[in-house]
């Protein structure tokens, strides 16, 4: 890049302004070396060698690094400096030509010959990272190639950004001879002392570049890093271009003390008195100011007659509550004389006479009291009178201090208005003398005029950096969510491809069987190896995939643990499978759905909150969705501390439930670490939720399934109070009525109502289940007990829940439809009961596709009303309760007939009562 720089220091007046380029003429360009390399001061060192170095500087445009030496000849450069991830900076107070260069492990200060130099080279180093930046990656072996049209679309890029630079800092010209490779032609720059140019940091590389200097192998001219040139001589009188001396301020034409100074001053001095003559201020000064102290003296006086006459009054009412008191007094004692002289006996005399006396010493406590406090006030008064005597000091010294500034301002502006009527006769200015004032103001505005143009060269070139910067680290940023996006599909890819290799040994061990041949020996070290097998072990060319955690985000286990080899195997592949998809919808689907959630703002029912609901909600939001869900149902129950109080309840007395509470604790998803660790506090929240329940629903109490279903609420929601009254949520308002009594009669009703939806919905699966008498119950009950909770991976699971808390059981049937639909494939093949029966057992583990079975049940199994799901409930229900009256009726039956039926004991057989009387006996 070449052009035309804004008014440089060194140059004359045919340099053009700044802002004012148009660009280099098309000769100049050609001129401009391909080579980035010169010579440049480094500072550094360590203790007396501290200061600057002479260093030849060569830019390597494969790697962006800009690499040193002592001089151009070195073999060997010193060290580099990466510039990809470098940013360049140059302050405007800074010594003329210095610069710095700050990576991220290190800042380098440098300093060019001039500034003109200085300018060059952040410029071309600007351009040097932008075109590092911008080129395209190297083609990979493994990857494909980059299309062959990059190379116009690059170049016109550049041309783009060589173009935004210039909107803020003009081209800079070429220095000629102190850039490039005619640089190397001349010596390095000389130094104080030689040692102290000598690196001794890198004293190896020193040593190994004088000796290959002293064996004559160098080459004549140019640098290792850069082409030699042969047809340079070795040696020559280096060709240095005189840089023109800045121009020195002209000497002014005529003496500039002649009219100007004069001619003004006498100006300003007759409009001041005109001024002053029409609007008399000074005259009127001291008028006005009497005016205004008798006025502020009259209110002065006014208030303090209102507060004497405020505090007459005050004295006046006190006054007056005394004589009240006397009063009061003397009429107490008239009374008490009265009573003493009606008193017919001595007895009730004496006793008046007491009472006087006791009120008598009364009265000299409560006169000592007051003689103390009198004491304690007097010593108050006393404090407050010095107070006061130093106030009046201080206000008398401030009065002073007041009156002294009056006469001062007084003064100055009787001053003031003579100076303006009679100007006082300034001795004449020798020209002399005026000569160097002008001069050195001159002088001074120079020096100012430099400032702001170095100030302004500064802010542009900043400017530039900033947008440079801003631009290749949003590059970056796009081109390493390319690579992440990039890395998990491909992780996605050996996930399949490792799933589809252990699905082939898998169907290859069901094709042989139990045969005893010659490979399965080698079938069975191959399953071995695959269930050890992790990912991170196949990586011996140090790419290394995420391998598949034990646990997920939740504290499942991701591989189940089974016994069975055959179910082993099939554990991994699910592992593997569900990797797989959650690293293909991680970048498609959840990075998405994070955004729509974290936009949504506040909570409110509507269609898009079901949608959200229904495509499951990130982890980071789901506590707070989930505690909002809970509230909306229990909002009718909910009370302040009603969970504190059901917990005194469970401490204070057992309930008959505590027991089998106990029990199921430790059966709880014995697959989480949450509830399989003994250092967990999980268990004992659970412990503390299913109590309090206990006592909140005494009908129901507790029934097996509540755990789960308080489990999967702490699990989420990590709070023991918003898990209970989740679990309230759950068993009070979203499930009917009878859904964990002891009878479980609406349980048996919603498994009669799936058993009617499947034939409707699935005829095929069902026809095929009836053909091999298969009862989808044993199955599917405890699916609904739970809401999947024991069936399902956690994943899929929750993304259930998150649709269950907001629409209700409908959400149950609708994805117990869709699971049996999304294997209904593989069900067909199964031509065994048992080995239905087997598959059923854990084919819900094996759904790892959450966005397919979501689009099943939402989708696929429409049309599904509610309406249809309250008449089926109520048909089968009517239907359930009378075979239960017909149960209870051939109880009722036999327990009568066999009341009715005398014992008889078979001949030989003793009673009990027999016995026991043999016994006494």
């Amino acid at each position: 890049m070449a052009g035309a720089q804004g008014k440089p220091p060194q140059s004359g007046s045919s340099a053009p302004a700044a802002g004012g380029s148009e660009g280099p003429p098309p000769e100049e360009s050609e001129t401009v070396p391909k080579k980035l390399c010169g010579y440049l001061s480094k500072f550094g060192g360590k203790g007396p060698l501290r200061g600057w170095k002479s260093r030849w500087f060569d830019y390597d445009e494969k790697t962006c690094h800009l690499y040193y030496s002592r001089t151009a000849q070195d073999a060997n450069p010193l060290d580099s400096i990466d510039v990809s991830h470098a940013a360049f900076d140059c302050k405007a107070d800074a010594e003329e030509g210095t610069f710095e260069i700050k990576t991220p492990g290190r800042s380098i200060t440098l300093k060019a010959a001039t500034k003109q130099v200085m300018l060059y080279w952040l410029q071309q180093l600007q351009m040097k990272r932008w075109e590092f930046h911008s080129s395209p990656p190297a083609p990979d072996a493994a990857l494909d190639a980059a299309p062959a049209g990059n190379g116009p679309a690059l170049h016109l890029e550049l041309e783009q950004e060589e173009a935004e630079l210039e909107e803020f800092l003009s081209p800079v010209k070429t220095p000629t001879g102190l850039v490039g490779m005619a640089a190397a032609l001349q010596p390095g720059p000389a130094m104080p002392l030689a040692l102290q140019n000598i690196s001794l940091k890198h004293l190896g590389t020193e040593i190994q570049n004088t000796m290959y200097n002293i064996r004559g192998n160098r080459q004549p001219q140019g640098t290792v890093h850069g082409p030699p040139r042969a047809d340079s001589p070795l040696s020559g009188e280096p060709q240095r271009q005189e840089q023109p001396s800045p121009p020195e301020p002209s000497a002014p034409g005529k003496d500039p003390a002649d009219s100007p100074k004069p001619t003004a001053k006498s100006f300003l001095t007759t409009n001041l008195i005109q001024k002053a003559k029409c609007q008399n201020s000074f005259p009127l000064f001291a008028e006005g100011l009497s005016r205004n102290r008798t006025a502020q003296e009259k209110a002065l006086a006014l208030e303090q007659q209102v507060l004497e006459l405020t505090k007459e009054l005050k004295s006046q009412k006190e006054l007056v509550r005394i004589l009240h008191k006397a009063l009061e007094a003397a009429q107490q004692e008239k009374r008490a004389s009265c009573a003493y002289l009606a008193a017919a006996e001595d007895k009730d005399r004496l006793e008046l006479v007491r009472h006087k006396v006791r009120q008598i010493t009364e009265l000299g406590r409560r006169v000592e009291a007051l003689e103390q406090e009198r004491e304690s006030l007097a010593q108050a008064v006393s404090l407050r009178e010095q107070q006061v005597q130093e106030l009046q000091q201080h206000v008398q010294l401030l009065m002073d201090k007041n009156q002294a500034k009056q006469q001062v301002i007084c003064m100055l502006s009787e001053k003031v208005t003579q100076d303006f009527v009679q100007p006082p006769q300034q001795p004449p200015v020798s020209p002399d003398a005026a000569d160097r004032n002008f001069l050195s103001q001159q002088e001074k505005m120079e020096h100012l005029k430099d400032d702001m143009e170095a100030y302004r060269t500064q802010n542009h070139f900043l400017n530039s950096e900033i947008h440079q910067v801003t631009k290749i680290w949003r590059k970056v940023a796009e081109r390493e969510k390319a690579l992440l996006m990039k890395c998990a599909y491909l992780q996605a890819k050996n996930c399949q491809v490792e799933s589809k290799y252990l699905t082939g040994l898998r169907r290859l061990q069901e094709a042989m069987g139990n045969e005893a041949h010659e490979s399965s020996e080698l079938l069975r070290q191959l399953i071995e190896e695959a269930l050890q097998w992790e990912a991170s072990e196949a990586s011996a060319d140090g790419v290394e995939l995420s391998p598949i955690s034990e646990y997920d985000e939740y504290g499942f286990l991701t591989v189940p643990s089974y016994e069975v080899e055959d179910l082993q195997l099939l554990a991994k592949i699910q592992a593997l499978e569900v990797r797989s998809h959650h690293l293909l919808a991680h970048e498609a689907v959840e990075r998405p759905l994070r955004e729509r959630w974290a936009a949504l703002g506040e909570l409110t029912p509507s269609v898009e909150l079901k949608q959200l609901l229904r495509a499951g909600v990130s982890r980071e939001h789901r506590p707070r969705v989930w505690r909002w869900l809970t509230r909306l149902r229990v909002q009718h129950l909910q009370t302040p501390g009603r969970y504190q109080e059901l917990l005194g309840r469970s401490q204070a007395c057992r309930h008959p439930a505590a027991r089998q509470i106990e029990l199921d604790l430790n059966r709880t998803f014995p697959n989480n670490k949450h509830f399989t660790c003994p250092t967990s506090s999980f268990p004992d929240k659970l412990r503390r939720v299913l109590l309090a329940f206990s006592w909140q629903n005494p009908s129901i109490g507790y029934c097996q399934g509540l755990n789960r279903l308080a489990a999967i609420a702490l699990l989420v929601l990590d709070e023991e109070e918003s898990a209970f009254w989740c679990l309230v949520a759950i068993v009070e308002t979203i499930m009917p009525p009878d859904y964990y009594s002891k009878t479980l009669i609406a349980s048996q009703v919603d498994q009669r109502v799936l058993q009617d939806l499947l034939s409707e919905k699935l005829p095929k699966l069902m026809a095929h289940l009836g053909q091999h008498r298969v009862d989808l119950s044993f199955i599917t009950f405890n699916w609904f007990l739970v809401v999947f909770a024991d069936s399902l991976i956690s994943s899929i699971l929750l993304q259930v829940w998150d649709a269950f808390l907001y629409e209700g059981t409908k959400v149950v049937f609708r994805y117990a439809l869709a699971i049996f639909k999304y294997n209904e494939e593989e069900i067909l093949r199964l031509r065994d009961s048992l080995e239905i029966y087997q598959y059923l057992r854990f084919f819900t583990k094996t759904i790892c596709n959450s966005r397919k079975l979501m689009v099943i049940a939402f989708h696929d199994m429409n049309p599904f009303p509610m309406k249809q799901l309250r008449q089926l409930r109520a048909a089968y229900r009517e239907r359930l309760e009378a075979e239960l009256r017909e149960l209870e009726q051939f109880k009722a039956q036999y327990l009568e007939t066999r009341a009715s039926m005398a014992p008889v004991l078979p001949e030989g057989c003793t009673s009990e009562d027999e016995g026991e009387g043999e016994e006494e006996a």
